[in-house]
């Protein structure tokens, strides 16, 4: 029943915000470490790029970075219910999978969009960023943030320790920020880089995000819709795993 589904999904984002609450270190820290960083490096990319397009740089390449680094909390959210023994309570309940999933997912997207708002915000505020087409951005930011909670949740239903959960946002984060173009542009890496970035999705993130400060709609839309497959992929893929022949919560 939709009013029995939607009952059982306010207890799981209840809980999961919760659970959040009680240990905010990780998310404060992805609050706060961007702002130093776009501090420290703006002056760099002011350097080689100039004043307007050296500050988008910085805030994009910083926005992109650290939310791929934030895949932790996504993949947390489940991991931690997996290492808790909890899991198989939730088995043990007519939950779907799909449900999990979306009781997971609204806590952390309100997380990811307040990181990325934040570093937005800084750099209008203190770098006079200028955001010329806030709804074009608004829908990277959306479309971004979907991407990272499909990727998240992946990782904390395939990997079975905090280590390699750690290891895979810290290692996959930089790698997909850095061969998308976030840390340094594209023109300045090898030609190599530029043919692989496109499987990257902090590739069609910094797309994305430059397209929509310079108010190119066509190129948003290319990079959401890119940015909206891989989540739909990924998230599929999750749900699957999840999911038993019966259509109940299986064991991980």
């Amino acid at each position: 029943m939709p009013r029995e589904s939607a009952a059982r999904l306010g207890v799981l984002v209840r809980h999961n915000a919760l659970l959040m609450a009680r240990e905010p270190g990780p998310v404060l820290s992805r609050m706060i470490l961007p702002l130093v960083f776009v501090t420290l490096l703006r002056p760099l990319y002011l350097a080689g790029q100039g004043r307007t397009a050296g500050t988008e740089q910085a805030v994009v390449g910083t926005l992109v970075t650290f939310s791929l680094l934030a895949l932790g909390i996504c993949g947390n959210a489940i991991l931690t219910e997996r290492l808790g023994r909890t899991w198989d309570r939730l088995r043990g309940t007519a939950l779907h999978p799909a449900e999990l999933l979306a009781g997971k997912a609204v806590p952390v997207l309100a997380v990811l969009l307040a990181q990325q708002f934040l570093v937005v915000g800084f750099g209008v505020c203190v770098f006079g960023l200028r955001v010329p087409h806030p709804f074009l951005l608004l829908g990277v930011l959306l479309s971004w943030s979907c991407t990272l909670l499909g990727l998240g949740t992946l990782l904390g239903v395939l990997v079975r320790s905090t280590g390699a959960l750690s290891a895979a946002y810290d290692i996959g984060g930089m790698l997909l920020s850095s061969v998308g173009g976030a840390l340094v542009p594209l023109a300045a890496l090898p030609v190599w880089v530029s043919d692989v970035a496109p499987a990257s999705p902090g590739y069609w993130a910094v797309r994305g995000l430059h397209a929509a400060l310079a108010g190119d709609t066509y190129t948003v839309a290319v990079a959401c819709g890119a940015l909206l497959g891989v989540a739909l992929v990924c998230g599929a893929v999750a749900s699957v795993r999840l999911q038993g022949r019966s259509g109940r919560l299986v064991a991980l």
